[in-house]
């Protein structure tokens, strides 16, 4: 593991931040931690290194990375809206790879969720990381049901939904998109 990993693990116990170091399948180490107000920047250049593919599956369109949306994203209160953020050392800079959340829906006991990892970390196992901590956290806080609205395209989340044990179908209001769902 990384010795600047470590050291950024130690100095979040001393202040008594809640993390976690996760191994994932390829043997490499990420830090992940509840989203932080201090953590904007690393959010917005996470955005702008996502592929076009990416970040249109992530928000159903071409989006432009602005003050408003980053404003949007960095509102967490680790209740009614939580995010989790998955930081490693790359090329000797801490850098985003991965941030899951989960924002409280209109129906009372449901909340919606999103995951978005980097390109260049996609499948070693940190979406399976992040949505179980999620999931985990979501329970705790009352929720009974999470559900995304997804890309009818999107491989990767169908089949990470699945082996969550979400159930999938069609959006009724546009045919391009799958809501799926987990009772909590």
């Amino acid at each position: 593991m990384s010795t600047h990993l470590q050291s950024e693990a130690a100095a979040l116990a001393a202040a008594g931040h809640d993390h976690w170091i996760e191994t994932l399948e390829d043997g490499s180490h990420v830090l992940i931690r509840p989203l932080r107000s201090e953590d904007r920047e690393l959010e917005r250049a996470f955005l702008e290194r996502l592929s076009p593919l990416t970040r249109k599956l992530r928000f159903h369109a071409v989006v432009k990375i602005s003050d408003a949306l980053l404003d949007s994203l960095m509102d967490v209160d680790y209740q009614q809206n939580m995010a989790f953020i998955a930081l490693a050392h790359v090329d000797g800079e801490l850098r985003e790879v991965g941030i899951s959340r989960y924002a409280a829906g209109e129906a009372s006991g449901q909340c919606e969720c999103a995951l978005t990892v980097a390109d260049e970390w996609k499948r070693r196992g940190l979406e399976q990381v992040l949505m179980r901590r999620l999931i985990e956290v979501a329970r705790r806080n009352g929720f009974s049901e999470m559900y995304s609205v997804d890309q009818a395209i999107d491989r990767d989340m169908r089949d990470l939904a699945r082996e969550l044990g979400f159930c999938a179908q069609l959006d009724p209001d546009d045919a391009t998109r799958v809501v799926r769902r987990l009772e909590l």
